[in-house]
């Protein structure tokens, strides 16, 4: 990875970059950036549009918001109608919304919702597949300096591109078989556990038999959320 980019200016981030080898590391590398620059939270969300893309739960891959945050946004609100979602997924253009500019509409005003007083969005995508991101930073600080905003864009760009070449890119499937892996992409297409049975010539026992296996290997509990982990985790596509 070093040789990759051994010619670009990664600023102070070059050493830890280089030493990240999983999530906890990058993680840690995330949150001193947002830190550093007078955020109190950051996030990293999938904006692949799939069944999920509603739920700000569902599309959070890393993050430090307080536990149960995300959870209780979506009970009220849905992410994919929010004006931070629409700029994320129709624009390469990183911005800053403060919460009496994030929209009239408090139904689509993102960060009044989460009750934070400056976000900041840098929209980043997959060096080999394309597939979009955003890496967002929340707090309760001042508006940051345009050097300040330009400096940070520039380390999330690095730091996501290490992240995805090393902890998304490289995943192995999270332990599931051939076989989970096959009925998991039949059931993301919709079928029934007696339709996949039917296709992959199996019992309709054996289909709920691998289905229970693949919620406790990808530790969620219904079928939305295997599906939607799934396709953030690039299991299937």
């Amino acid at each position: 990875m070093a040789g990759i980019l051994k010619n670009h200016r990664r600023y102070d981030l070059e050493r830890d970059l280089d030493k990240a080898l999983n999530r906890v590391d990058f993680f840690r590398i995330f949150r001193a950036m947002a830190l550093r620059y007078g955020f109190d939270h950051f996030g990293i969300v999938h904006l692949t549009n799939d069944s999920d893309a509603s739920l700000l739960s569902g599309r959070l891959i890393l993050h430090d918001l307080p536990s149960g945050m995300a959870e209780e946004y979506d009970k009220r609100h849905r992410f994919s109608e929010s004006l931070v979602y629409e700029s994320l997924v129709t624009s390469a253009i990183p911005s800053i919304w403060t919460p009496s500019d994030a929209g009239m509409d408090a139904g689509r005003n993102l960060l009044r919702q989460l009750g934070f007083d400056l976000m900041m969005c840098v929209p980043v995508a997959a060096p080999t597949s394309g597939s979009r991101y955003g890496v967002v930073y929340l707090g309760d600080q001042e508006e940051l300096a345009q050097a300040q905003v330009a400096a940070l864009c520039y380390e999330t760009v690095c730091a996501f591109d290490f992240f995805y070449r090393v902890a998304l890119a490289s995943k192995a499937g999270m332990g599931l078989t051939p076989r989970e892996t096959e009925i998991l992409r039949w059931i993301s297409y919709g079928k029934t556990a007696s339709e996949i049975a039917l296709i992959v010539s199996v019992s309709e026992h054996t289909v709920n038999s691998h289905t229970a296996t693949i919620l406790k290997k990808l530790n969620v509990v219904n079928r939305t959320q295997m599906v939607a982990k799934a396709i953030r985790e690039r299991i299937i596509q």
